[in-house]
Formats: structure tokens, C-alpha cells, sequence
């Protein structure tokens, strides 16, 4: 992500993830922080995350 656009394309798509409350995105290192009220789907997170035009790095 390079800029605020891409943080808020990344950002719109994560929150349509059930059990999602919050989503930050730290721009300088490319990193998110997901808040969540319970599990979540790691296949759910990588493809909202494609869905934004982004890859997932791990």
C-alpha cells in the first residue's frame, strides 16, 4: 500500500468480515491490525485483501 486510497480499499473490504470491529493500517510498513470479537478465517482475510487488489505477505 502506498497510499490513503489503498489503506481505505484495504480497509472497506476487511470490514465485511464477520466478527471484524475494527481494522488499522499502519501506511510506512504496510502492516494491519485487525480487531476482532472472536476467530477468524485466514482464507477470509487473504482474499478480502486480494479482493482490494493487494497481496498478503507472511
Amino acid at each position: 500500500m502506498t497510499c490513503s486510497h489503498c489503506v481505505g480499499f484495504v480497509t472497506e473490504e476487511l470490514e465485511t468480515l464477520p466478527g471484524v470491529e475494527s481494522v488499522r493500517v499502519d501506511l510506512p510498513t504496510g502492516m494491519v491490525a485487525l480487531v476482532t470479537d472472536g476467530p477468524l478465517d485466514a482464507a477470509a482475510v487473504r482474499t478480502a485483501v486480494e479482493a482490494a487488489g493487494y497481496e498478503v505477505e507472511e
